[in-house]
């Protein structure tokens, strides 16, 4: 893997769209002056120190990333493995490349007294990336993607499950939460092995055969799927299998009492048009045909999830009764939902139009990354990592529901929040005014458990102050923040800050 491999591989990802505006000049030039600072360095597991850069920008390449991403990861190491600085390789790069740079080698500079403070320190700083700059976690992802598929075997087996540990508890989630569905299945099945080898054991030897039977049985139905959409007038561009990832299919197995039957996309086929119109128009077309199984068809195009994912899904009875998953979706859509955040970055002329505001390299899609900007603005809130942590599994890394106000508009929140996060998640004076909720039209306690699609009305009394056992109850670090201010403030050992 060299220069030329690279260049030509941006070449291919690329294509015509860049209209001669990729600066393929900065890329040469920063892969050969890396090269020349690695001269005779070898990595710890010998090999040599130019193959991770090479690999990561690969695949930032694959994904249509830009030039200044793909420079930076070639040039982050230059920086901290030689004696060239970050001062120096703005001088030959630019102030772009360096930001990148200098952000990526932040989240090396950690330091940490136990696992859990590691843990929480390194996705504390992960987030503050992210709040910088999107790219900075991307480049981060996808480094720590080639380190798992590169794992030395001479690495003490504790380092290796502690870094595959840190791969599902860390990385996959952030992965999950930009929307690079594949980038986070990869990552989870090559730390699941090393952090869950018995349960991983128990999986292959369980469901081998039956995935292989599933996979079989997809491959016999794409050709039918094919000839029926033909015949509707609705022609698929792709229409092909695919096997759900190992350790996603244990965590679901778990939640279904290892009842593998009850596992319905372990094999899904997947349709690929090339409108919206279509999607919904092959739909129809199935059900037409096949049964589908109540309950089962969610529509992600008009209601997408949190973290941009859009596709129709439904489920049905194929030939021989055999329950089956079909996903329908546009290019686009199969772009965004295997890499998420990554997959807006095809860079063009015409259509990459994207601004610094804030620090925050905001992208002109239609993708809602305002959890980032939430980020942003509360992490200062906790000084202990711990709590930081917790925070944020709760708030961004649980699966999400959407809600909506009266008017229709749509709330993402966690699973498990209260009527209490959903009126805090409105105006902090809609929370401490809170008496009350309507879901769905039907009374119900400010501790209820709020659903997918439930229609939320708050009840408010003028004056109303929160109570302290809101606390107990409430899911979001928002609520918890506003309810804790509201009532210190509230308390009669409270003392106004006087003028000066």
């Amino acid at each position: 893997m060299g220069l030329e491999m690279l260049l030509e591989k941006i070449k291919s990802s690329h294509g015509s769209a860049t209209g001669g505006a990729f600066d393929y000049g900065l890329v040469e030039r920063a892969y050969r002056f890396a090269e020349e600072a690695h001269q005779g360095q070898m990595r710890k597991s010998r090999d040599d120190a130019m193959t991770r850069p090479a690999a990561v920008a690969m695949r930032l390449a694959d994904w249509k990333l830009d030039a200044p991403t793909i420079a930076a990861a070639i040039l982050y190491d230059v920086a901290e493995d030689t004696p060239y600085s970050q001062k120096d390789i703005e001088k030959r790069f630019g102030s772009e490349v360096a930001f990148l740079v200098g952000a990526l080698a932040k989240l090396e500079t950690i330091h940490y007294t136990d696992a859990a403070e590691r843990n929480a320190e390194n996705m504390r700083k992960m987030i503050l990336a992210l709040a910088e700059d999107i790219r900075v976690v991307i480049i981060k992802l996808f480094d720590r993607l080639h380190a798992m598929e590169t794992i030395s075997p001479s690495l003490a087996p504790d380092d290796q499950r502690r870094m595959a540990k840190e791969t599902i508890e860390l990385y996959a989630p952030l992965a999950h939460r930009l929307g690079m569905g594949e980038i986070k299945g990869q990552l989870e099945d090559l730390a699941f092995p090393i952090v869950y080898p018995e349960e991983y054991q128990w999986l292959q030897s369980r469901v081998k055969e039956p995935l292989e039977e599933r996979r079989r049985f997809a491959e016999r139905l794409i050709p039918e799927i094919r000839e029926l959409l033909i015949r509707e007038d609705v022609s698929p561009s792709d229409v092909h299998a695919r096997a759900k990832h190992w350790y996603s299919l244990w965590r679901k197995l778990k939640r279904n009492d290892m009842n593998l039957e009850a596992i319905h996309d372990l094999v899904a086929v997947r349709i690929i048009l090339d409108t919206v119109e279509r999607c919904y128009a092959a739909l129809g077309a199935i059900h037409g045909r096949f049964m589908p199984l109540p309950g089962k068809i969610k529509d992600y195009i008009a209601l997408p999830k949190s973290n941009g994912y859009r596709s129709l899904h439904t489920t049905i009875f194929g030939p021989d009764g055999k329950i089956t998953e079909i996903q329908i979706r546009t290019p686009e859509m199969h772009r965004e939902a295997e890499g998420g955040i990554a997959a807006h970055w095809a860079y063009s002329e015409e259509t990459r139009e994207t601004e610094r505001k804030s620090g925050v390299m905001k992208l002109s899609r239609r993708r809602d990354l305002t959890w980032i900007q939430q980020l942003r603005e509360w992490h200062a809130e906790f000084e202990d990592s711990g709590e930081f942590l917790e925070s944020l599994k709760l708030d961004f890394f649980k699966d999400r529901i959407f809600v909506f106000t009266p008017k229709g508009e749509v709330i993402d929140l966690p699973e498990g929040a209260t009527p209490v996060d959903f009126a805090y998640h409105i105006h902090s004076d809609i929370g401490d005014q809170a008496v009350g909720a309507k879901i769905s039209g039907k009374m119900a306690a400010l501790d209820s458990e709020l659903k997918n699609g439930d229609i939320v009305k708050i009840l408010i009394q003028k004056n109303k102050k929160p109570s302290q056992q809101w606390l107990e109850f409430v899911k979001t670090s928002l609520a918890r923040s506003h309810i804790r201010s509201a009532l210190k403030k509230h308390s009669p050992t409270h003392t106004p800050a006087r003028a000066a």
